[in-house]
């Protein structure tokens, strides 16, 4: 696909794009003309989620045996879940993960999660996504 053209002077392609409303402009002059008239951002850039911040670990995971840790297939039926992936859009539950990930004791964290029933259901669709 080539470049789009600018919809400030309709004579260029378009090199820019406003970040507020996104329409493509060629140059600084159709940058200013076009914020001349005040923009709103559009719909689909309202809608784009946020994305969570990404924790980094340095401590290791032990585990008491291997049939603790899960297989490929059991994190590829996980993660193709339409089911978990809803409700990892809850804001609350999002929160709760992160509390557990970045807690030094995330067990004691676990333990806490558990009382809220958002994390339940959402522990109970993994289960369930496990042995069906």
């Amino acid at each position: 696909m080539g470049p789009r053209q600018c919809l400030v002077c309709n004579e260029a392609p378009s090199k820019y794009k406003c970040p507020s409303c996104l329409v493509p402009y060629c140059s600084l002059i159709c940058f200013k003309k076009h914020k001349e008239t005040p923009c709103t951002k559009t719909a689909s850039s309202e809608a784009k989620p946020i994305a969570a911040p990404v924790l980094l670990l340095e401590r290791p995971y032990y585990v008491d045996g291997q049939s603790e840790v899960l297989q490929k297939s059991q994190l590829e039926s996980i993660a193709s879940s339409s089911e978990i992936r809803d409700v990892l859009k809850d804001g609350e539950l999002q929160k709760l993960i992160s509390s557990i990930i970045s807690s030094s004791n995330a067990e004691n964290e676990l333990d806490k999660a558990m009382e809220n029933e958002i994390f339940r259901i959402f522990s109970n669709k993994i289960l369930s996504t496990l042995s069906p």
